[in-house]
């Protein structure tokens, strides 16, 4: 990046620099400040600057009426603790900041009083409209400017700005990036962007929608309930009535291939899973080998050893974790599996976490590569 003179490059800097130096967060309550700020922001300071550069009765240089259709016309929004749409926004906004930043998230976040509380305290500066503000009006134009020698400069410069940020970070500062997961209820995703959506929304007088909604559209969802999503849902229920009922031979279950356009059903028994066969043992894809103790590479290889296999390569997930052709492999002997999978697989494992799954690839005594099932290292 020191040599990338690109303004892309230049606004990711100036993004970084001010997550560490500005906007730094130490507590929670610093991160419910960032994001009682950001709505005032968002949602009243750069309206009010909108409205004061483009009035009401605003025109354009042929005279037209600046806010005609499809433009509207926007209201700067009032923040309210007794509203509870803002409240969830600005608290959900926060706790996602404070996962950035590794900070607990304190009980009391639940607590709607509290977290009023907690909101109502931040100092907002009062907000003065700029003469020379300049605002983009045409739809056409990009947010980015063409690269130019004064961005190297800056780019030079907020490199030097990082590397004195980072001197006074300690060692074991870490920052988490956020990955959006609309499925999951717990994380805050969604309240964030459906809260997002919805105060600006409410600037320009546009229907709100609740969550649910706002899901359906960040996760383009088409709604299929009463077609084949619903044929499958039903036919994997049937099947799972058998499962739970138990004592059902194989022949008992069924695969269907249905196609609603045709239409066409098509019902079969499912085949049995291959058997592996080796020595006096015998498995199929859905079983699993359990090896507990927290062992390191070494007794891994020998407990394979002892089954008669000769395990020439362990990998965990994507990462290679040993490889009988690598020299330097050997090195990792005599350490931990699960420090491995941490190491060089770069293996998240939670403290509710007890175990994880390598995948094995052994031979037999003739040379001949032998398919085995998963095998789950227990290291608690």
């Amino acid at each position: 990046m020191m040599s990338a003179g690109d303004a892309q490059a230049r606004e990711t800097l100036e993004r970084i620099v001010e997550c560490l130096e500005k906007e730094k967060c130490e507590n929670f309550q610093d991160c419910l400040n960032w994001a009682r700020l950001r709505f005032e922001d968002y949602f009243v300071n750069r309206v009010k600057q909108l409205i004061y550069t483009f009035p009401e009765d605003a025109a354009t240089s042929t005279g037209a009426p600046f806010w005609s259709a499809p433009k509207r016309f926007p209201r700067p929004l009032q923040y309210s603790s007794s509203d509870p749409s803002l409240l969830n926004f600005i608290t959900a906004t926060a706790i996602l900041r404070a996962e950035t930043f590794g900070i607990p998230v304190p009980e009391w976040t639940k607590n709607p009083k509290e977290a009023a509380e907690a909101v109502d305290s931040v100092i907002v500066p009062d907000f003065e409209p700029r003469k020379d503000a300049k605002i983009v009006t045409d739809e056409k134009a990009t947010s980015l400017t063409t690269a130019s020698v004064d961005d190297a400069t800056v780019i030079n410069d907020l490199i030097a700005k990082l590397e004195r940020c980072r001197h006074n970070l300690s060692p074991d500062f870490r920052m988490k990036p956020v990955q959006f997961e609309k499925d999951d209820d717990t994380n805050y995703h969604m309240d964030v962007i459906s809260g997002l959506a919805n105060m600006r929304a409410r600037n320009y007088s546009i229907p709100e929608v609740d969550k649910l909604k706002a899901k359906f559209i960040a996760g383009r969802i088409i709604p299929a309930i009463a077609t084949s999503t619903a044929m499958a849902t039903g036919l994997v229920c049937l099947e799972l009535y058998k499962v739970l009922d138990g004592g059902h031979k194989v022949e008992a279950y069924r695969n269907t291939f249905a196609n609603l356009a045709l239409p066409l059903f098509s019902m079969a028994e499912p085949v049995p899973p291959k058997v592996v066969k080796h020595r006096d043992m015998a498995w199929t894809v859905w079983d699993r080998w359990v090896l507990k103790g927290n062992p390191t590479l070494r007794e891994v290889l020998q407990w394979l050893e002892d089954k008669g296999l000769n395990a020439y390569s362990i990998s965990c997930g994507s990462c290679l974790l040993f490889n009988s052709m690598f020299p330097r492999h050997k090195e990792r002997m005599d350490k931990k599996v699960v420090d491995l999978a941490r190491d060089i697989a770069k293996v998240d494992l939670p403290p509710y976490r007890h175990h994880l799954d390598v995948v094995v690839a052994c031979e037999d005594q003739d040379d001949n590569d032998v398919d085995i099932p998963l095998v789950s290292i227990y290291f608690r």
